[in-house]
């Protein structure tokens, strides 16, 4: 693992970034903190009748370019730094594709798998009402993220509109289709990165190709079933508890029949190839697509001597550590950059926020279309950036159009008073 945390590679970003683009020290300064902060304790009755206390976080990063958004997730590790990077990597994202949000994220300390279903309601009802008075449909609109779904989001809803007294879909994204959903929102990350990766071969003049995804969860299990329908190869997949590998192509279907993207043990029952209990095997395939879609800092250095693909389509938030990225660079390895890559699912929750701020509900063919055309059209934009100006990489060239985007508007508006 590298030595920085999450964070202080983030701002490392910034820091390299608003140097590159000349920007004023105090924009700088400005984007290196989040605009707010809110820590709660959330008491939740257990199903035996006894009083737990979970610790949530809410981080809003900043709105110079719309409504904060960003997802909640669920787990033992959450820290305030992550939650606080993954806020201002949301403000990147939002800003790479042109979307007209800022960046938030939030998180609960917990494992919703050691919870029943009664007790993770609970825990999402209440953590809702205490950060009740930060979010809504114009200030911060939330979206699932690790260990959070459709039904989560379903629950937030509820107890917004509850509290406010009438049905308010648009204050939540990710939910399901019965109650103001976006059709595509489930497999929209995991699409885009394999659009992403699609246009990132045409442009390395890469074909008949073999991908290796690392995090076969909600999104790398898209992600492995897009690239396979886009006719690539899938070699290796994993999970935190293991990988599977087949030279001769994963079956990427039967591995989601099995449930292999929801439960992580399943992966060691996958009945063809080579099972290992080493979750890293995907990083080390001789495949031309590696994909990244587990956690933050999964790539270190040590890990980016031995990756052997020639194009990284980063699945997951901030997967590699700046000292592997330098390494990635010294091999010529191509990256597209995690605040382009994964931007599939916010483009989504963009589309659904829109559909039910009019009360519509558009098909299948329409989200897919327009999920389509901005990954595109976003990953087109930052390749010429970085065309234009050299000695720069896939990830300074989106880093830098980003932080221009949000540094514009904040200069236009000002500090008041």
């Amino acid at each position: 693992m590298s030595s920085k945390s999450l964070l202080e590679n983030v701002i490392q970003q910034l820091e390299l970034v608003g140097e590159s683009l000349k920007l004023d020290r105090n924009i700088i300064e400005f984007l290196k903190h989040p605009k707010r902060t809110v820590e709660v304790s959330v008491p939740v009755k257990r199903d035996d009748g006894s009083i737990s206390i979970f610790k949530g976080y809410r981080v809003q990063h900043t709105d110079a370019r719309g409504p904060y958004k960003g997802g909640i997730r669920y787990h033992p590790d959450v820290t305030l730094d992550e939650i606080k990077a993954l806020a201002m990597l949301m403000t990147w994202k939002c800003a790479v594709v042109d979307i007209p949000y800022g960046g938030a994220k939030g998180g609960v300390i917990c494992d919703p798998y050691k919870m029943s279903t009664n007790e993770v309601e609970r825990l999402t009802r209440r953590y809702t009402a205490m950060v009740s008075d930060i979010i809504g449909p114009f200030r911060d609109v939330p979206a699932p993220d690790i260990n959070t779904g459709a039904r989560e989001m379903a629950w937030i809803m509820d107890t917004y509109s509850q509290l406010h007294g009438y049905l308010i879909p648009e204050v939540v994204t990710g939910k399901p289709l019965t109650v103001g959903g976006s059709e595509g929102r489930l497999d929209a990350t995991g699409k885009g990165i394999a659009i992403c990766a699609k246009e990132a071969l045409k442009v390395l003049g890469l074909e008949k190709t073999s991908v290796a995804i690392h995090g076969f969860g909600k999104v790398g299990s898209y992600a492995a079933y897009w690239m396979n329908k886009f006719g690539v190869k899938v070699i290796a997949i994993s999970t935190h508890l293991g990988s599977a590998y087949d030279s001769g192509g994963i079956n990427v279907e039967l591995a989601m029949e099995m449930g292999v993207n929801s439960d992580a043990r399943r992966i060691m029952n996958y009945p063809k190839g080579q099972v290992s209990k080493d979750p890293d095997v995907p990083l080390y395939v001789d495949a031309d697509v590696l994909i990244p879609a587990s956690m933050e800092n999964v790539i270190t250095s040590k890990k980016a001597e031995r990756i052997k693909a020639k194009l990284i389509v980063e699945g997951a938030n901030g997967p590699t550590t700046p000292e592997a990225d330098k390494i990635l660079e010294e091999k010529k390895i191509f990256v597209v950059p995690d605040i382009l890559a994964n931007a599939g699912g916010v483009t989504v929750s963009y589309l659904e926020w829109l559909q039910n701020l009019h009360r519509e509900h558009w098909s299948l063919n329409e989200v897919s279309n327009k999920l389509e055309e901005r990954m595109v059209t976003s990953f087109k934009d930052i390749y010429r950036f970085l065309l234009k100006n050299k000695n720069i990489s896939m990830r300074e060239a989106a880093m830098m159009v980003a932080v221009k985007r949000v540094a514009s508007a904040l200069k236009d508006l000002g500090v008041w008073p």
